[in-house]
């Protein structure tokens, strides 16, 4: 069964992601991405553009869905090793989640949702995930489209 899931990182590292084709969640943790399955649909929110720093940005800034294979052990730096998923990103903008509140269910009815954004990593609804690709602008072919209508906004099969 697909699962859909939110990633919390300052822009500057979901960029770096994106270029490398990977996730990683609350500093490289294993129990994270060990609860991704290839096909799980995974969001990237942006509290700010550099860790700890910067501007403000408070947006969705990537989409993906996790490829086939496991999680593995990466050499970053000399003394951090983040355990990472491979990830096909889709070429989308950034969406402010300003504008989704009320219509998110984990924000709906909940002030304190930024609370849950600190956990770094948590599970959502589809509904939530596609409500998030259609205000990132993911731009669908026909094909897409049409299993959209099936299988979400975000299509399982990449390429």
């Amino acid at each position: 069964m697909t699962r859909y899931w939110i990633g919390v990182a300052s822009r500057d590292h979901v960029k770096a992601a994106e270029t490398g084709g990977f996730c990683q969640f609350c500093h490289g943790r294993e129990a994270r991405v060990r609860k991704l399955s290839a096909g799980d649909g995974v969001v990237y929110y942006s509290p700010r553009e550099c860790m700890g720093e910067g501007a403000l940005i408070r947006a969705f800034t990537a989409i993906g869905r996790v490829r086939p294979g496991t999680a593995y052990h990466a050499e970053q730096s000399g003394c951090f090793h983040p355990w990472r998923r491979d990830i096909d990103y889709q070429p989308t903008k950034d969406a402010p989640i300003t504008p989704l509140l009320g219509q998110l269910s984990f924000s709906r009815e909940n002030q304190n949702w930024g609370w849950l954004m600190r956990q770094g990593f948590f599970e959502i609804t589809q509904a939530d995930f596609d409500t998030i690709a259609i205000a990132m602008e993911y731009r669908f072919t026909s094909q897409q489209s049409i299993n959209s209508q099936t299988h979400g906004a975000i299509p399982t099969e990449i390429g």
